[in-house]
Order: C-alpha cells, then structure tokens, then sequence
C-alpha cells in the first residue's frame, strides 16, 4: 500500500490521525495532515483504510501494490 495525501484539499478535521496516529499527525501550526508513513506495514492498513474513508476532504488517496 502507498498512501499519497493532498495537503490542498485536507481540512484539518484529524480524523486520520485518530484512526492511525503511527501514520499520520497533523502540523502545530495550522492541524493540515502530515503523513508519518508512506508505505505503512501491513498491521496498520486496517486503520488507514479507515482513515481514508472517513476523511471528510476526501485528501488521502491509497495505492494498493
């Protein structure tokens, strides 16, 4: 899996950092996505896509190899 994120269109909601904070964080000064992983293990990919589907700005987009 390859995550790619589109720090344009995230809203800062931090959905994804509540489901997969070994993934994702969010930056102090304006809470827009900051990706941790970019190709997470295959224990966190449950959470990820959770995150992706949840994610109101629709910003996370998911590559699966």
């Amino acid at each position: 899996m390859k995550i790619t994120i589109d720090q344009d269109a995230c809203i800062a909601s931090g959905q994804c950092v509540l489901s997969s904070p070994k993934v994702f964080d969010q930056r102090d000064t304006d809470g827009i996505v900051v990706l941790l992983q970019d190709s997470p293990e295959a224990v966190l990919q449950e959470n990820v896509h959770e995150a992706a589907r949840i994610c109101p700005a629709q910003a996370i987009e998911l590559t699966l190899s």
